[in-house]
């Protein structure tokens, strides 16, 4: 706790909008990988049952139960 206190009080070099800024960046671009990493090994979408899954994309789990 004392350490917090003493950086707050010393002075950021980042100003508080430039640090809240990339967290944003940064939170909405791994919030998007991940969810493209959900989606991709999820059931397929109507139309893309028959879809082969990207090469980049890793398997997860068995693919060869049914999905419910």
């Amino acid at each position: 706790m004392n350490l917090l206190m003493e950086i707050s009080a010393s002075g950021s070099s980042f100003p508080a909008g430039t640090v809240l800024t990339l967290t944003g960046v940064i939170g909405f671009i791994a919030a998007v990988g991940i969810g493209s990493l959900a989606w991709y090994n999820s059931k397929r979408p109507a139309g893309w049952e028959d879809a082969e899954r990207p090469g980049f994309i890793p398997k997860m789990g068995d693919d060869s139960k049914p999905n419910k």
